[in-house]
């Protein structure tokens, strides 16, 4: 018996017979092995990518504040959050101790603050005892997870790549912990400590390989060893959540870079501070009162450390000395020789102040004999104020300018060379009489150099800035420094976004009355 031929479709006479049973589609077809490599590498490359441009990013940060906010805003890019918050809290104590949010205002991180810190994730990350015991944090194998969908009430999901949790359960949400959720609409929370060193255990004991014998040397000083552990970060979810597997490990991977390079950051930001009370500590504690007359002083001292300075001296018989100056270089070194040329002027100022070409013509010799490799500028000027008079002398410095009602113009100087840098010294002495209520300001060249323009239009700049004070705050030296502060503004981006000055500025402001 035939089989019979299936009709005609369409005007086409099919002579294929019909399939005992239907075939499967092609998507239930199980993949070919290069297909699934194919996307596993994939998905590799693109991670690769993801976390060589978020590394890429902190590490253009310099300062701790801004890479604290990088770190914020890659880890909730990474775990898929829109909120989140970084404790920096070194273990050693010694700070600095900050708090940063993201996404949240200080009102929100005020709320999260009255939460008990021993019911939060962060909590038992910065205050375990290291052990793996309890609520602490251990240094050992990971442990598994527990998520709750409460705020901050999960044991710490995301320190199982670097760090174990403790097994079990966690414990009892806290009540206030329960209203602070409900208040700001948090679900659950992600945290991970941050930490100096990726590896688990020592490091591992490179081979012995042998030197030549070597000339005895002193050893060098020895600087505190930075703390393992540097604070915690906290991610936040508006529902109850975690992130995967695939971000978690992302995440590990981004925190232990992140956690070296903050150490690096930390490092320097105690260096910058310990340089900066270093100058600060060199600089006057405070200005003389003296009848007559009214001070005012405005600093800046970056983190490299400069050394530009300024001094106010009572004389005998009712006369003052003011100094400003700036010393060549920057360093450690700078400030150094600073207080050291400052010391010196004072004693100078006292035995003969009333003739500043002699003091700083000492001053000169003093450099020359003791700092053959330093130069510096500097402006002394000898006051009286029962007269409303100055004698300035200058050396390489810019000159004063005075703002009043009726007049804002600088004080004509002569050039002449920083000290240092010619054999002798010597300029000739300007006098100034002020009028009743006329301000001196006394500045040095960091306060031009920080607009960012030429010198001439630098000068033109603070003159236009002296000229617009306004009559209701002449009366005050701070508010005229303050005002040309305000109209100066540094023309540089700052590292983290607001213009930042680079340059160290002295300004002495002496109102006559």
């Amino acid at each position: 018996m035939s089989a019979p031929h299936m009709p005609k479709v369409a005007g086409i006479n099919s002579t294929v017979p019909a399939p005992a049973q239907t075939a499967p589609p092609l998507d239930a077809l199980p993949a070919a092995p290069g297909v699934l490599i194919q996307d596993q590498l994939a998905g590799w490359v693109s991670d690769l990518t993801t976390l060589h441009e978020l590394t890429e990013r902190l590490a253009r940060t310099r300062f701790l504040d801004s890479a604290l906010h990088e770190l914020l805003r890659a880890g909730a890019a990474l775990a898929g959050a829109r909120r989140g918050l970084v404790l920096f809290e070194p273990a050693d104590g010694l700070g600095p101790v900050t708090t940063l949010g993201l996404g949240l205002s200080h009102a929100d991180l005020g709320h999260l603050e009255t939460v008990p810190r021993r019911a939060t994730s962060y909590g038992r990350l910065l205050d375990g005892d290291g052990d793996g015991d309890g609520d602490g944090i251990g240094i050992g194998g990971p442990a598994e997870p527990v998520v709750v969908p409460d705020l901050l009430a999960d044991t710490d999901a995301g320190a199982r790549a670097e760090a174990g949790t403790a097994t079990g359960t966690p414990a009892e949400t806290d009540p206030r912990q329960r209203e602070v959720a409900a208040r700001l609409g948090l679900g659950a929370s992600y945290a991970v400590p941050l930490l100096v060193g990726g590896a688990k255990g020592p490091p591992a004991e490179a081979p012995q390989v042998p030197q030549l014998p070597q000339l005895p040397q002193s050893p060098p000083p020895a600087q505190p060893p930075l703390p393992a552990k540097l604070g915690a970060a906290v991610w936040l979810y508006d529902e109850p959540t975690e992130p995967t597997e695939r971000q978690r490990h992302l995440i590990g991977l981004y925190v232990r870079y992140a956690g070296e390079h903050l150490s690096r950051l930390l490092e320097l930001e105690r260096a910058r501070a310990h340089m900066t009370t270093l100058t600060r500590e060199l600089l006057p504690g405070r200005l003389p009162r003296m009848p007559g007359v009214q001070l005012a002083a405005r600093h800046r001292t970056t983190p490299g450390g400069g050394g530009d300075w300024y001094d106010a001296l009572p004389l005998p018989e009712g006369a003052l000395s003011l100094a400003v100056g700036s010393v060549s270089g920057s360093g450690p070194g700078a400030p150094a020789a600073t207080g050291r040329l400052r010391a010196a002027l004072r004693a100078y100022a006292v035995m003969e102040g009333e003739d500043p070409i002699a003091v700083l013509s000492d001053l000169e010799l003093l450099l020359r004999l003791t700092e053959p490799a330093c130069t510096a500028t500097a402006l002394f000027a000898y006051a009286e104020p029962a007269r409303r008079t100055l004698l300035l002398a200058g050396a390489g410095h810019a000159p004063p300018l005075v703002v009043g009602d009726r007049r804002t113009e600088f004080v004509e100087t002569s050039l002449s060379a920083p000290l240092g840098m010619l054999s002798c010294w010597q300029a000739p002495s300007v006098e100034l009489v002020t009028a009743p209520g006329e301000t001196v300001l006394l500045y040095t060249d960091g306060l031009l150099r920080r607009t960012g323009e030429p010198m001439d239009r630098a000068f033109a700049r603070l003159h236009a800035a002296a000229a617009s004070v306004p009559a209701t705050a002449r009366d005050d030296p701070g508010a005229v420094a303050d005002h040309v502060l305000r109209a100066l503004p540094p023309t540089g981006p700052g590292p983290a976004g607001p213009p930042e000055p680079h340059e160290d500025f002295v300004l002495l402001a002496a109102r006559f009355e």
